[in-house]
C-alpha cells in the first residue's frame, strides 16, 4: 500500500474541516493510499486543531496512517509530499483586495519558504487560501527549487460552479457538461469558457442562447461566491472542499480523452499568458501530479477579449507584491516577495 505525508493548513477553518475527514477516508488520494496527515495552523488555534485531530482519531479512518496538530512548519512540512495550504487572512470588511494581497503576502512567503526548506524533493503544493493566484506566485517565488509543474492554484470551484450552472441551463446533467475551462484569475474577472465547452457532444452555444451566455452566464458564475455568502452567511465551505478534492484527484488521474479541468498555474507563456504568472488554464493530466496546458485551444474575439481582462487584473496583483514592478519571473525569482507596507 502506498504512503503520502499530507499537509493541510488552516486546518481550523471550515473548509478544511469539511475537507480533512474526506482525505481521511482515502476520497482524495484513492483507497490504496494511507494517509500521514498534519494538521498546521497559527499557535493560537492549535488547541482547536488538537479538538479537529481527536474527531480524526475518533473516526477510527483505516487508510489515517497518523495525524499531528503543530504551528511549528519544520514539523508538519517535514518530508511533506502534498502541502495543501487552504489557510489565509480572510478579507474583512471594507477591505480591498489590494489590502487582502498585502495581508496575506507574508504569510505565503514564509509558506514558500517552509515548502522549499522541509518537503519532500517530488512535493506538490495547492493553494486555496485567496487571493489564491497571487498567494501561489508568492509561495512559489520564495521555494526557488520546488520545479514549476509542482504548483497550482484552486479554480476548480469555478469551474464546477461553470459546469453545473450551464448544466442546470441546458436542463441536462453535469457530467454531460465537457470541456468547459476557467481562464485568469480567482475573482470576479475570471472567464468561464463557454465557447469551447460542449453539451451532450454538442456545442454549448448551439444547445444554450449566446446572448444569454454572453450577457448572464459570465456575470452569475463570477458572483457565485457572494451569492453564497449573502444567503448563507458564509463563504462556501463543503463545496470548497470538494473542489479541492476534484483538484488533486485530476492531478494524480489521467484525463479522459475528449475533456479537460481547470487550476491556476504557473504559465510558460501559452496564450499569451506572460511566463510566470499563474493563471487558470485548461489542463490536461497523465496523472503523475502534474498537468499539461492544452494546446490548440481556439478562442474567438470574445473570448480573447475576457481573457485580456483577467490577465490584466494578475498582472496589477503581481506588480503590488513585487518590487521590482514588471520585470519578468523568468529573469529570476524574487528572492523575497513582501508586499510593501
Amino acid at each position: 500500500m502506498n504512503s503520502l505525508r499530507v499537509v493541510v493548513t488552516g486546518a481550523t477553518g471550515q473548509v478544511a474541516y469539511a475537507l480533512l475527514p474526506r482525505i481521511a477516508a482515502g476520497e482524495m488520494f484513492g483507497p490504496e493510499t494511507e494517509v500521514d496527515l498534519r494538521l498546521s495552523d497559527i499557535p493560537q488555534m492549535i488547541d482547536k486543531a488538537k479538538g479537529t485531530l481527536m474527531e480524526l482519531e475518533d473516526g477510527a479512518f483505516p487508510l489515517l496512517a497518523s495525524v499531528v496538530a503543530s504551528a511549528d512548519r519544520a514539523e508538519t512540512h517535514h518530508r511533506a509530499d502534498w502541502v495543501l495550504l487552504v489557510g489565509s487572512v480572510p478579507r474583512g470588511p471594507g477591505m480591498e483586495r489590494g489590502d487582502l494581497i498585502r495581508k496575506n503576502g507574508p504569510i505565503f512567503v514564509e509558506e514558500g519558504k517552509a515548502i522549499q526548506r522541509y518537503a519532500s524533493s517530488g512535493v506538490r503544493v495547492v493553494v486555496v487560501g485567496n487571493p489564491c493566484n497571487t498567494n501561489c506566485l508568492i509561495a512559489h517565488a520564495n521555494a526557488h527549487t520546488v520545479p514549476d509543474n509542482a504548483w497550482s492554484a484552486m479554480t476548480r470551484l469555478d469551474h464546477n460552479r461553470a459546469r453545473s450552472l450551464l448544466a442546470a441551463k441546458a436542463k441536462t446533467r453535469v457530467s454531460d457538461v465537457k470541456k468547459l475551462a476557467i481562464w485568469g484569475n480567482h475573482s470576479t474577472t475570471l472567464y468561464p469558457d463557454f465557447t469551447n465547452a460542449e453539451i451532450g457532444g454538442k456545442r454549448a452555444d448551439e444547445v444554450v442562447d449566446r446572448r444569454w451566455l454572453e450577457a448572464e452566464y459570465i456575470g452569475i458564475v463570477q458572483q457565485r461566491g457572494a451569492a453564497v455568502i449573502a444567503a448563507r452567511g458564509a463563504s462556501s465551505a463543503f463545496s470548497a472542499a470538494q473542489a479541492l478534492v476534484d483538484h488533486v484527484r485530476s492531478l494524480i488521474t489521467p484525463t479522459p480523452k475528449g475533456d479537460c479541468f481547470s487550476a491556476a498555474i504557473v504559465s510558460d507563456g501559452s496564450y499569451g499568458v506572460p511566463k510566470g504568472l499563474v493563471s487558470s488554464f485548461p489542463l490536461h493530466s497523465r496523472g503523475d501530479g502534474g498537468w499539461q496546458i492544452v494546446p490548440n485551444v481556439q478562442l474567438d474575439d470574445f473570448a480573447k477579449g475576457k481573457v485580456a481582462a483577467t490577465v490584466t487584473e494578475l498582472e496589477k496583483e503581481r506588480d503590488l507584491v513585487n518590487p521590482a514592478g514588471r520585470r519578468s519571473l523568468s529573469a529570476g525569482r524574487w528572492p523575497d516577495v513582501r508586499p510593501r507596507r
